[in-house]
């Protein structure tokens, strides 16, 4: 009687070659092979921010942000006509958790302060007022978009958003 043996071992050039087609098919969709994210989330929080932009020269855009509604990751993809939207979401949950939390914390900042900025416009009716909170939102905002670039682009970081430079350097 012979014993079950495991199932044969993967040859290493079939992991290889699995591993370079679906790192093509993540570029050839525009996410990024090796953090699993997409750029084009961002367009979500770019629009809020030309919106806010916009504010200073023509007041009746407050209208337009304050119908801008927060979208997690999976609802923008879900809800956009991107053409790998499944693979991005599929992308995203397979993620680096450390990567993906990195991501998250700073989307999550970024969806809050857009948030309270357009409770606040909400409240005040003076186009002074509003275009202050467009100003200082924009200011907030800006720099936590790139920051999330950095990330989906591989820019590593150490858990709070800063670069850690030794990951850099070995990976």
């Amino acid at each position: 009687m012979t014993s079950p043996s495991a199932p044969p071992a993967r040859p290493a050039s079939k992991t290889a070659a699995d591993h370079s087609a679906r790192a093509a098919l993540l570029r050839a969709a525009n996410i990024n092979p090796r953090t699993g994210l997409a750029t084009d989330y961002l367009n979500h929080f770019n629009e809020a921010v030309m919106l806010l932009e916009m504010i200073p020269d023509m007041p009746e855009c407050v209208e337009d942000f304050l119908t801008w509604k927060p979208l997690s990751y999976a609802e923008h993809f879900t809800a956009s006509n991107f053409k790998a939207r499944d693979l991005a979401i599929e992308a995203y949950n397979r993620a680096d958790t450390g990567t993906r939390t990195d991501f998250d914390n700073i989307t999550s900042a970024i969806t809050s302060i857009l948030s309270a900025v357009s409770d606040a416009m909400r409240k005040v009716q003076l186009d002074t007022t509003r275009t202050r909170l467009a100003q200082q939102a924009t200011g907030w905002v800006k720099p936590l978009v790139m920051r999330a670039g950095g990330v989906i682009n591989g820019e590593a970081t150490n858990g709070n958003g800063a670069a850690d430079v030794e990951y850099i350097m070995t990976h």
